[in-house]
C-alpha cells in the first residue's frame, strides 16, 4: 500500500472516531454486537474449519503449477475437460476476487480460451470447501447447497456465453499462440490429488453439523464423523510424509502461514465490521432492520437486482461473505437477495473489474459484469420463490 493511501486510510479512521457519537446506546449497542459475533466465530468456525484450509491453499499454490492448469483449461484441451476443471476448481481455491486475477492473467495471456478462462474466473472465488461449510454451517444447509450449484453453473454458463459472444474475437487471438511444452511433474497427479482430497475430506466431515433427524444417512455420518475425519487427517499426514520431500514440506508450510496471515486479519476484520453495522440474527446493530427490509426484503426482482449490483461492486475478501449475509438476513434481508449477493459479490468486485479490463478489455469485461449480474438475479428470485 502506498503512502498516499495509507494517509487516506488514516484520516478517514480519525474523521470516523471523530464524529462517532460513543454516547448513542444503538452505538454501544454496536459495539457489543460486534464482539459477540468475532467471539462466536472464533469459537465456532477457526481451529476445525479454517486452519485446514489453509492447508488446502497452501498445498495448491505450492503443488499446482500454472502449466498443469493451461494442460486442462488451455486451447487444445477438449471443452467437456476444461469447463469441467475450470467449474469444479473453485471448490478447492480459497481465493478472493482480487486474488484469483494473476492466475487469471497468466492463463489468458498464455492461450487459455475466453471460455475457459472466464470459467475459471468466476468459480475461483465464488466457491470452494470451506466457503460451502461455512455457509451451510452459518445460513443453512440448503443455502450452502444453492451457492455450490449456482456456482457450478453459474461459471459453464457463463464461460460458454463468452466464447459465443466474441467467438470472433477469439478465433483471431488464438492464432497468435504456439503450443507451450508441458513439463514432467515431480510426482504422478494421483498422489497430489489423493493427499488433498484426504485434506477435503477430513475439512468436510470434522465439520460435519448435527442433522435435524436423528435417523437416515447424516445422522450416520454425524455419529461416525470424527472416525472419518481421523481417516482423513491420518491419510494426510501418511502421505505428506512418504511422497513429498523435506524442501516440498517446508514450502507447503510457509505458503500455509503467509495464507493465513493474510487471510484471518481480513476475516475478523470482517466479522468485526459485519457485527457492528448490522448485528447477529434477531440483535440490533447500528443499521436498523427496517432498512434493509426495504431493500432487500422480500423477494422482488428490485430486490435480487440491487443485491446483485450491490455484491458485484463491493469488495468480500474471502469468507467475509458469510458474516456479512448472515448479519443482513437477520436484519431482514430476504433468502433470494441473499443468494444473489453470494452469488455475484465474492466473484467481482470494483477493483478486481478494473484489473479485468486492463487484461482483456472493456467489451469483454463489461459482458462478463453483466452475466454474472443476470445470472444472479435471476437464480436469487427462483431461489427466494422456493425458500
Amino acid at each position: 500500500m502506498s503512502d498516499r493511501k495509507k494517509f487516506i486510510w488514516i484520516v478517514a479512521a480519525f474523521l470516523f472516531f471523530y464524529f462517532l457519537p460513543a454516547n448513542n446506546p444503538r452505538v454501544h449497542g454496536a459495539a457489543i454486537e460486534a464482539f459477540a459475533m468475532l467471539h462466536e466465530y472464533a469459537r465456532e468456525h477457526v481451529l476445525l474449519c479454517l486452519v485446514p484450509a489453509f492447508f488446502i491453499a497452501g498445498a495448491i499454490s505450492v503443488f499446482v503449477s500454472q502449466q498443469s492448469v493451461m494442460k486442462y483449461l488451455g486451447n487444445q484441451a477438449q471443452k467437456i475437460v476444461s469447463y469441467s476443471v475450470a467449474a469444479v476448481s473453485g471448490t478447492i481455491l480459497a481465493v478472493c476476487s482480487c486474488t484469483v486475477l494473476p492466475l487469471f492473467a497468466g492463463i489468458y495471456s498464455r492461450g487459455a480460451g475466453i471460455g475457459p478462462a472466464s470459467a475459471f474466473l468466476y468459480s475461483g472465488p465464488a466457491i470452494n470447501i470451506l466457503a460451502i461449510i461455512l455457509t451451510a454451517r452459518v445460513l443453512g444447509f440448503e443455502m450452502g447447497l444453492a451457492r455450490a450449484i449456482g456456482a457450478i453453473s453459474f461459471s459453464i454458463l457463463i464461460g460458454l456465453a463468452m466464447a459465443f459472444i466474441f467467438k470472433e474475437e477469439e478465433k483471431k487471438r488464438q492464432e497468435g499462440f504456439a503450443s507451450l511444452p508441458i513439463e514432467e511433474p515431480a510426482r504422478p497427479l494421483w498422489k497430489t490429488l489423493w493427499t488433498m482430497a484426504s485434506m477435503v475430506f477430513f475439512l468436510i466431515f470434522a465439520n460435519w453439523a448435527a442433522p435435524k433427524v436423528e435417523s437416515g444417512t447424516w445422522a450416520a455420518i454425524y455419529d461416525a464423523k470424527w472416525i472419518l475425519a481421523g481417516t482423513a487427517l491420518g491419510s494426510t499426514l501418511l502421505t505428506t510424509m512418504k511422497w513429498f520431500s523435506r524442501d516440498e514440506q517446508t514450502e507447503w508450510l510457509s505458503a500455509t502461514w503467509g495464507y493465513g496471515l493474510q487471510v484471518l486479519p481480513l476475516l475478523f476484520s470482517g466479522v468485526l465490521l459485519a457485527g457492528f453495522l448490522l448485528g447477529r440474527p434477531g440483535y440490533e446493530a447500528l443499521i436498523p432492520s427496517h432498512y434493509v427490509a426495504a431493500l432487500v426484503g422480500g423477494n422482488s426482482i428490485f430486490s435480487n437486482f440491487f443485491a446483485s449490483v450491490a455484491g458485484a461492486f463491493m469488495y468480500f475478501a474471502t469468507l467475509t461473505e458469510v458474516p456479512i449475509l448472515q448479519g443482513l438476513m437477520g436484519a431482514g434481508m430476504g433468502k433470494g437477495p441473499a443468494l444473489a449477493l453470494l452469488l455475484a459479490g465474492p466473484a467481482l468486485s470494483l477493483p478486481n473489474m478494473l484489473v479485468i479490463r486492463n487484461i482483456m478489455g472493456t467489451k469483454k469485461t463489461a459482458a462478463y459484469v453483466a452475466l454474472v449480474i443476470f445470472l444472479s438475479t435471476v437464480a436469487g428470485s427462483i431461489y427466494g420463490a422456493f425458500f
